[in-house]
């Protein structure tokens, strides 16, 4: 691997035509329901509190809720075939199974939030099970191999960690404390992130069933 660039360098932006790809499972109906009640509810909350917490806390679309199990990046197009082919032999062999969704964080602290997020009790150990053998199936078709501890999460935001961010923090680990929700992850979906003018838009390009159903 390259090392990072230096500070003074900007890292190359990817062919236009390189989606910006990962892989999920999305939020069921209640689940999704429940969640966004909550961020409503801490929304409303710190509406009173921040100067203006929309300058600088970046909300999720309501519309996009999910559970990463692989980020893969800017992806030539010749490659997306691999990906598709690696969901389905993942999906295909996998039982659905209950994610239980309690308690929030934030990356890399409260006190300087960059992410805002939901933590996974229940689940966990599926949600690592299915990340690691969609890594073998990439790395089978010459994908480099993810070593980065997988910690599954449910994104709600993004700060810039000065001002409103560690209040909007603080409100959502309270209200999350008495928070819980869960839903069945039954799919696994292949989404491009398209950015700009808002908040990222998720698409789906390819939709596998959890059991081959």
């Amino acid at each position: 691997m390259a090392g990072r660039p230096r500070a003074s360098q900007r890292p190359a932006e990817p062919p236009p035509d390189h989606p910006r790809l990962f892989i999920a499972t999305p939020l069921d109906e209640t689940g999704h329901a429940a969640v966004v009640g909550l961020i409503e509810d801490v929304q409303r909350s710190v509406a009173g509190a921040a100067r203006d917490p929309r300058s600088e806390v970046r909300w999720v679309r309501m519309d996009g809720l999910h559970v990463t199990v692989r980020f893969l990046g800017a992806t030539e197009p010749a490659r997306v075939a691999d990906v598709r082919a690696a969901v389905d032999t993942v999906a295909s062999t996998t039982a659905p199974f209950r994610v239980t969704i309690a308690g929030a964080g934030a990356f890399p602290s409260a006190a300087r939030p960059r992410t805002l997020w939901l933590a996974i009790r229940d689940g966990q150990a599926e949600l690592e099970a299915v990340a690691g053998r969609i890594d073998e199936r990439l790395v089978d078709a010459g994908w480099p191999h993810d070593d980065r501890p997988f910690r599954a999460h449910l994104t709600l935001a993004r700060a810039d960690g000065r001002r409103e961010g560690p209040l909007v923090a603080r409100t959502l680990a309270e209200r999350a404390s008495r928070f819980e929700t869960a839903f069945v992850a039954n799919r696994l979906i292949l989404f491009e992130s398209l950015t700009g003018g808002g908040p990222a838009r998720y698409v789906p390009l390819h939709d596998a069933p959890l059991g081959g159903r």
